[in-house]
């Protein structure tokens, strides 16, 4: 460890992350409503080896097994996503008591267990009745979520004190509306911005509606956010990045942060959204900000997209996913946010490595997940060293599970899930980040018996 645990508070969460729909399976199962992304699976080539998640990973039914998983890694907290098409199946209206069954015997278990739960409200599977009615692009959805919210916070709040109500709103809009790589599966770029706008309208008001319903509610969303480098020196390519920062930092961390929307961003979208004044004066309200990190951006100018911008693949060491491995780049980003915007309290809310695991005599070696843990950790606690209120790390994540559109080809977890027998065996990084956490606890116990 190189003394790594002590670089960090003895207050620190380590903790792991999960969605809904990447590991609960049971589908259809006691009354659970379908989602856009049951849809989007049955779309011919939507997921690159043609699953889907109506299994996944089985937790609905194994979640007494993964809750021990994670207290025999030591785990501090735990950060999982409610299904909105299970508790209320239609999006509005009639609430499914077998789903919230599901979710309080999960958040008793896991305090039971000394695990501090921090829910997600939104991990991206919104309920299909809502898409029919014109899913996030239409402004309906800001009500329901909040209903939807207050549902959950008046369940849940008694026991739940940490929460993020949206995850990853960038990807929501663009990946989901512009690209159309995710669900809905919608390529327009009109129809993207004035997602990511409701977005927004619906952190604030369900944000709002946890809340009135608990006074010790501690409020946040998790942001993908990544570093936006010009691949030269050239003039043309540091304005692409900077539109491409505009794009994927600032459009949110700005209006969250009580700034509004970007003005350089907000004249190139003008064509496409004329509402921006909505958020003006509205400051986010987060007791913390979650930080989604994985690479940084390189990029260079390009004549096409609404941006004209273009990411370019920079050489050097990649995981199995083809992204960068950069962890100098995870430092800066922690440092910008809390320099620039001064978030009360952060969280690395979702980090991460994809790599190609193999079972070999019932154990699976990952030394360079381990490595790039290591580098990574070593990176937050450079940055809590420069002043960063950083307060936790959920590693992305548990156990390999249903990788949207990639399916199960791309495994991220610390904990390998075997998807014929469903067995799970942790790995050699489950086991150093075992390790890691006891050190860290043995080293705070010895600085309060000095």
């Amino acid at each position: 460890m190189s003394e790594l645990d002590r670089r960090f508070p003895a207050s620190f969460l380590f903790g792991a992350a999960t969605a809904a729909y990447q590991i609960e399976g049971a589908h259809d199962e006691d009354g659970k409503g379908p989602s856009i992304w049951d849809e989007f699976c049955r779309r011919p080539g939507a997921i690159s080896t043609g699953e889907t998640g109506d299994v996944a990973c089985d937790h609905y039914h194994r979640w007494p097994e993964d809750v021990g998983l994670m207290r025999e890694l030591g785990l501090d907290a735990y950060r999982l996503s409610i299904s909105w098409p299970r508790v209320i199946p239609f999006g509005t209206g009639a609430v499914n008591e077998r789903g919230l069954a599901f979710y309080e015997r999960l958040i008793d278990e896991l305090l039971r267990a000394g695990i501090r739960p921090f829910v997600t409200l939104y991990h991206w599977d919104l309920p299909q009745a809502l898409q029919v009615r014109g899913g996030w692009a239409s402004r309906e959805v800001v009500p329901a979520f909040a209903a939807y919210a207050d549902l959950i916070a008046r369940r849940l709040g008694d026991r739940v004190k940490d929460w993020m109500t949206l995850n990853e709103p960038e990807v929501v809009a663009y990946a989901g509306h512009h690209s159309g790589v995710h669900a809905p599966g919608i390529r327009d770029f009109r129809t993207a911005i004035l997602v990511s706008h409701h977005l927004l309208l619906a952190h604030r008001a369900a944000a709002d509606a946890i809340r009135a319903r608990s006074s010790e509610a501690h409020v946040g969303i998790a942001l993908n956010l990544s570093p936006c480098d010009p691949a030269t020196a050239s003039e043309a390519d540091a304005q692409a990045a900077r539109r491409m920062d505009g794009s994927l930092n600032r459009w949110f961390l700005d209006p969250l942060f009580g700034r509004g929307y970007p003005q350089d961003m907000a004249a190139l979208y003008l064509p496409y959204f004329v509402r921006a004044r909505e958020l003006e004066g509205y400051d986010g309200s987060l007791d913390f900000v979650g930080v989604n990190y994985y690479a940084r951006r390189v990029v260079r100018a390009s004549g096409e997209g609404p941006l004209l911008a273009d990411r370019v693949d920079p050489p050097g060491e990649h995981t199995a996913i083809g992204w960068e491995v950069h962890p100098d780049s995870f430092r800066r980003l922690l440092v910008r946010v809390h320099q620039e915007y001064h978030p009360r309290e952060m969280y690395v809310t979702e980090n991460g490595a994809a790599y190609d695991d193999v079972v070999v005599n019932d154990r699976v070696d990952d030394p360079a997940r381990v490595r790039f843990l290591e580098r990574h950790f070593t990176a937050a606690a450079e940055a809590i060293a420069a002043g960063v209120p950083l307060r936790g790390y959920f590693i992305w994540t548990l156990m390999d599970n249903f990788e949207w559109a990639h399916g199960t080809s791309k495994r991220f977890g610390i904990v390998h899930t075997d998807y014929l027998t469903q067995r799970r065996r942790v790995k050699a990084s489950g086991e150093w980040y075992r390790a890691l956490i006891a050190a860290h606890r043995d080293s705070g116990v010895e600085a309060a018996a000095q």
